[in-house]
């Protein structure tokens, strides 16, 4: 017995140090992934293929939808956003299917630039800019109209002070 777990702990020895060997001379290395985004750098290169000037209108009354949007600073790194609703169904599986009242998915914008498509909610953004950033969200239909109710966009927003 002594011999074979001497001559696996060997192996896996030698393997891992001829695994790095490899992986060094290709080029590859372990730098993990940077949770340090900024999220208005990539939402500038990002392309929206969505017509996303659409309205569709809801009626007004007790069973109307309405948003709140939240934001927490994430012990690691960004931030987490999280989105209030009565009355909404988030339903990615519905996605660019017919629309249904009450029931699609978010939009999230910062400084009025999308950065993205929300299917719950609870979503994180990455590091946002130094200075006054306004972060809104738009509650939007299965084919990504934004809803309202009435003549009420249904969006909420908040600004915020980053160092």
């Amino acid at each position: 017995m002594q011999k074979p777990l001497a001559l696996l702990f060997i192996g896996l020895f030698f393997g891992t140090g001829a695994g790095f060997l490899i992986a060094a001379a290709n080029g590859v290395t372990l730098d993990g992934h940077d949770h340090d985004h900024n999220v208005v750098e990539i939402v500038a290169k990002m392309d929206h293929a969505h017509d996303h000037s659409k309205v569709s209108v809801l009626p007004q009354g007790t069973n109307a939808p309405t948003l709140k949007l939240v934001l927490h600073p994430d012990a690691v790194s960004g931030w987490n956003v999280e989105l209030i609703t009565t009355n909404f169904i988030f339903t990615p599986q519905n996605v660019n299917t017919t629309d249904i009242a009450g029931e699609g998915h978010a939009h999230i914008y910062v400084n009025g630039k999308k950065l993205a498509r929300v299917y719950s909610r609870w979503t994180h953004i990455g590091a946002l800019p130094s200075g006054t950033v306004e972060l809104s969200a738009t509650l939007n239909s299965n084919t990504h109209s934004a809803l309202s109710v009435g003549d009420r966009l249904l969006n909420a927003r908040t600004s915020i002070q980053v160092p």
